[in-house]
C-alpha cells in the first residue's frame, strides 16, 4: 500500500494519552469549569493565566526531578535558549507572585489550563489535564493550610463529587527525624523509598546498615504504622516523645490544621499517614491528597512548600491545590444538562424585506434571551430534529411564533 494512503486512512489518530471531547461532554466540562471558578472568586482568589510555554528553568524550580520527566522540551529558534511546555503550573503561579505582583501581605491566587505531561499520569490516563488549583501566598500559619483543605472539599463538592475522603501527612517529621538520626543525604533517599513502599522489613534492615541509634531508631521504624483516623495524632505524640523539638513542632502544626479544618468541614473524612512522602523533595510542611472509593489514585492533591519562589527573588510562605477538571468531570454526580435544546429557524427563499426582518428580529430576540437558535441551509440534508433542535419558527399569519415538535 502506498504510503500517503497509510497516512490518510489514519489520519484522525491521536497520539496516546491525547484526548479530544465531543459537544455534549464538552459543554459539561465547559459549565464545571465555570462554576469552579466562580467559587474560587467567592474565597477571594483571583484569577491569572500564565503562558503555556516558558523557559525551562523557570518551569522546573524548585519542583524536582519527576517533573522534569513529565516535561516536553523544546529550542526557542530566537535566541537558542531551552523551553518547555508546562506540565505542572504551580511554579508560574509562583513566579507571578514572587516578581510580578511582589506583594507583603497574603496573596490569593487561582488558575487553570491546559496542562501537557510526556507521559500519562492520575487514573484518568490523559497527558493533556485540564489542571486548575488554588495558591494562598505569604502566611505560614496553620490557618492558611486549613483554608486551602477545606477550599478543596468545598470545591470537590460544588463539581458534584459527593464521596470522597482526605489522607493528611506531613514531610517535617520524617524530615526532623532523618536530621536527628544523622542520616546522610544517600541514606535518608534509600530510607524515604523504603517508607513510601511501606517495606517494614527493608526499613529495619536499612536502620540497621546505617546504625542508626536508639531512641530514633524505633521511631523511624515505627512511623510507617502511624496511619489511621484521628487517633494517629494521639498516638504519634507518645510514639515520637522523644524526637527532637523539630518534629514535635510539627506535630502541634498537623494538629492545629486538623481542628481548623474540621471547624471547616465538620464532616469531612480524614485519614492520617505520618509516612506519606509525596512531594518530599519539594514540599516543605503538611501534604495532602483527596482520593475517592475505589479509585487508586488521588483525584486532588496538595501542601505546603514555602522555598519554591526564592528562584525568582522572593521566596515566600506558599500552600494550595491542585487537580484536573477532566478527571473530576468522570466522578461527578451532578446533574449538568449538557447542550440545551435548540431552536430551528426557515430558511427564506423568497419573501418581503419585512417578513425577513422580522424573522431575524425574533431570532435575535431568541438568542439575546440565552436560547439557542439554527439557522436552516438551503437544501440542507435532516430536518429539525436531525439537527437536535425540538422547536421550530413558524409564521402565524403576520407573526412569527415559536411552536415545540411533536
Amino acid at each position: 500500500m502506498p504510503k500517503s494512503t497509510i497516512f490518510k486512512n489514519n489520519a484522525w489518530i491521536l497520539p496516546e494519552g491525547m484526548g479530544e471531547l465531543l459537544p455534549t461532554e464538552a459543554i459539561q466540562l465547559e459549565q464545571l469549569r465555570r462554576r469552579v471558578l466562580d467559587h474560587f472568586s467567592s474565597w477571594g482568589y483571583d484569577l491569572v493565566i500564565p503562558p503555556f510555554a516558558e523557559y525551562l528553568e523557570s518551569l522546573l524550580s524548585g519542583t524536582g526531578n519527576d517533573l522534569d520527566l513529565q516535561t516536553f522540551k523544546m529550542i526557542d529558534q530566537k535566541n537558542g535558549r531551552m523551553m518547555g511546555i508546562r506540565a505542572d503550573m504551580t511554579p508560574q503561579v509562583c513566579r507571578i507572585d514572587s516578581h510580578q505582583l511582589n506583594k507583603e501581605e497574603p496573596t490569593r491566587l487561582c488558575y487553570m489550563g491546559t496542562v501537557l505531561h510526556t507521559k500519562s499520569d492520575g487514573f484518568a490516563g490523559s497527558r493533556s489535564p485540564l489542571q486548575f488549583g488554588v495558591e494562598l501566598f505569604g502566611y505560614g500559619g496553620s490557618g492558611a493550610d486549613a483554608e486551602v483543605l477545606a477550599m478543596m472539599c468545598s470545591t470537590l463538592k460544588v463539581a458534584g463529587v459527593k464521596s470522597f475522603y482526605l489522607d493528611l501527612g506531613h514531610v517535617g517529621i520524617y524530615r526532623g527525624l532523618a536530621k536527628q538520626a544523622g542520616l546522610t543525604k544517600d541514606q535518608e533517599y534509600y530510607l524515604f523509598d523504603a517508607m513510601q513502599r511501606k517495606a517494614i522489613p527493608e526499613i529495619e534492615q536499612l536502620l540497621q546498615e546505617f546504625a542508626v541509634k536508639s531512641p530514633v531508631k524505633e521511631m523511624l521504624s515505627a512511623l510507617a504504622m502511624l496511619n489511621g483516623g484521628d487517633e494517629v495524632l494521639i498516638e504519634a505524640v507518645s510514639v515520637l516523645e522523644k524526637a527532637n523539638n523539630d518534629v514535635k513542632s510539627v506535630l502541634d502544626n498537623l494538629g492545629a490544621i486538623y481542628m481548623s479544618l474540621k471547624e471547616l468541614e465538620p464532616d469531612v473524612d480524614i485519614h492520617f499517614d505520618l509516612a506519606e512522602l509525596r512531594g518530599y523533595h519539594y514540599q516543605t510542611g503538611v501534604v495532602f491528597a483527596a482520593f475517592v472509593p475505589g479509585k487508586g489514585h488521588e483525584i486532588a492533591r496538595g501542601g505546603r512548600y514555602d522555598e519554591i519562589g526564592e528562584v525568582f527573588g522572593k521566596s515566600r510562605p506558599a500552600t494550595g491545590f491542585s487537580s484536573d477538571l477532566k478527571a473530576i468531570l468522570q466522578l461527578t454526580e451532578s446533574e449538568q444538562s449538557g447542550a440545551k435544546g435548540a431552536i430551528y429557524a426557515p430558511y427564506l427563499s423568497f419573501g418581503s424585506s419585512a417578513q425577513r426582518s422580522g424573522l431575524f428580529k425574533v431570532i435575535t430576540d431568541l438568542r439575546n434571551a440565552g436560547e439557542r437558535v439554527i439557522f436552516e441551509l438551503e437544501d440542507q440534508q435532516g430536518d429539525a430534529a436531525a439537527m437536535g433542535c425540538d422547536r421550530v419558527i413558524v409564521k402565524q399569519d403576520d407573526n412569527w411564533v415559536v411552536e415545540t415538535i411533536s
